[in-house]
């Protein structure tokens, strides 16, 4: 089973990974887990670092599909291992997959243009360069204030000196990037899609903890039936 963890930045999929990891270890189901891009791994994944770090201009200067083309790229050049992975273990889990891609890049188009310039970049993804459909997509869902808040506490990254990349400093393109993760879980996009709303009623973030009981559980419910 591939299971896909999504959100926008700062949204704790890293975290989330590697706890839900833990614990489906920990219940004896072999699991796998692995992020994209792959840095330090793909050549693909060196261009994503340049372009995420301004070196190709800035972000309303790179051609939404050229960005959308090395992120899919840096899957291909990933996926016998993706693939292996998947056939070796009960679960594979993958922070960010395609559906990063569709949101991120299906954020930059005019938005009468933009399911057509999705429904384009997943034939990219999964017939032309034949990536695996996520059996399930765990989208992680945060305001973009939010996001940047979070995105401010983060250490610092392989990829980047960055406070903040090409993307996270943003604030109103993240929003747009929440708004089509809307759409793609509300419409169940090449995947079963589920939702985690990580703010409680008064609109403060949610415990780690809690935020990974709700996901322990959706993905155990899903997983034993």
């Amino acid at each position: 089973m591939l299971i896909a963890i999504e959100g926008i930045d700062g949204s704790g999929k890293r975290t989330q990974a590697e706890r839900l990891a833990e614990s489906l270890g920990a219940a004896g189901v072999s699991t796998f887990r692995m992020s994209f891009p792959q840095y330090g791994k793909t050549k693909a994944a060196e261009a994503v670092s340049k372009y995420l770090n301004g070196q190709f201009g800035p972000l309303k200067s790179v051609p939404q599909r050229l960005a959308a083309l090395l992120y899919a790229e840096d899957r291909f050049q990933s996926r016998d291992i993706l693939d292996s992975k998947c056939r070796t273990n009960d679960i594979v889990l993958v922070d960010r997959y395609v559906s990063s891609n569709l949101a991120y890049q299906g954020a930059r188009c005019p938005k009468p243009a933009r399911n057509t310039f999705i429904d384009w970049l997943a034939n990219v993804e999964y017939s032309m360069f034949g990536m695996k459909r996520a059996d399930l997509t765990v989208f992680l869902d945060v305001p973009a204030p939010t996001s940047a808040k979070l995105v401010a506490k983060k250490a610092a990254r392989e990829y980047t000196d960055l406070k903040a990349d090409l993307h996270e400093s943003d604030l109103a393109y993240l929003s747009v990037c929440r708004d089509v993760y809307m759409d793609l879980c509300e419409r169940q996009y090449g995947s079963q899609w589920l939702r985690i709303n990580c703010m409680d009623e008064s609109g403060r973030l949610r415990s780690i903890e809690a935020i990974h009981g709700e996901v322990t559980t959706g993905v155990n419910d899903i997983y034993r039936n």
